[in-house]
């Protein structure tokens, strides 16, 4: 308490200027309009810049939470998108099944679930990503996988409540995929070199290529819907011994940089599958 009057008589005359200082333009801000006005105006502005910043700071930190959110919306949106369903033949009369229908009577043929990654390799020539989400919850072999920008994978292996996702740059990844502006199809698959890349074959010289031009899973594949981005043509490669092209793809989807991915189910790919072995059996 000594040294607390110690320094007020010290610093008397600069405290007492200061404290005359406040009264004085609290009452020229407080009985004056156009002070008033101004003064708020400086003091909104200020308010303003540090909320802003404040505001920003606490979103970085809640990053986390809104990309779940907006995971789970995803899954919700991609279960209710037209191209899942399949219209029944109207010259016939069709039996209601267990499987559910949209408000139109199409058969619903895909399911979306979504999934956290816990485990990804990039570097090496078999590549899997291991995601939470396993027999428990619905996933199975052969399921297809996407992230939120493009093709991931394929399940290969499913436990209780983990799955074990064959990523596209694995050796042994194949895909069925299509040019988006001409629908010409070839396959797709990874050659083992450089994780930027992706190779597509068998695609025809009379096709018109451009750099830039989008490949998307095709009709062909029963793992996932048609039209889902697997990448863009980075390089054009004119092989002079064959009538096809070799195209170098860039991933839609970023490998090094996957943290959610939606599981895709083929409601339809079991009887599709019993009929074509049906068909080879007899032939």
């Amino acid at each position: 308490m000594r040294n607390i009057f110690l320094f007020i008589r010290r610093y008397f005359n600069f405290v007492f200027f200061v404290v005359m200082q406040i009264i004085a333009l609290y009452m020229l801000f407080h009985y004056n309009r156009f002070h008033e006005a101004a003064f708020m105006g400086v003091a909104n502005e200020w308010t303003g810049r540090v909320s802003k910043k404040f505001n920003n700071v606490e979103y970085y930190f809640h990053l986390k939470k809104t990309n779940e959110e907006l995971v789970k919306e995803n899954e919700i949106l991609r279960n209710l998108l037209r191209q899942n369903f399949e219209g029944a033949d109207t010259t016939l009369k069709v039996l209601v099944d267990s499987l559910s229908r949209d408000t139109f009577g199409h058969l619903r043929k895909y399911r979306y679930r979504d999934a956290k990654v816990v485990n990804n390799s990039t570097s090496l020539q078999y590549n899997y990503i291991t995601i939470y989400r396993g027999e428990k919850q619905g996933v199975h072999k052969d399921m297809g996988v996407i992230s939120p920008s493009g093709v991931l994978g394929t399940v290969v292996y499913s436990s209780s409540n983990y799955s074990i996702v064959m990523s596209l740059l694995n050796v042994q990844s194949k895909l069925s995929g299509k040019l988006k502006k001409s629908s010409e199809t070839g396959q797709v698959s990874w050659d083992g070199k450089s994780p930027f890349y992706l190779t597509m074959n068998s695609l025809p010289k009379s096709v018109p290529l451009a750099k830039g031009d989008s490949i998307v899973t095709s009709q062909y594949s029963s793992r996932f819907p048609e039209g889902i981005l697997i990448g863009t043509v980075a390089e054009i490669i004119d092989d002079k011994a064959s009538n096809f092209y070799t195209l170098r793809l860039k991933p839609a989807t970023n490998f090094f940089a996957v943290e959610h991915a939606t599981v895709i189910e083929n409601l339809q790919a079991e009887e599709q599958k019993k009929l074509e072995e049906t068909t080879k059996m007899n032939q």
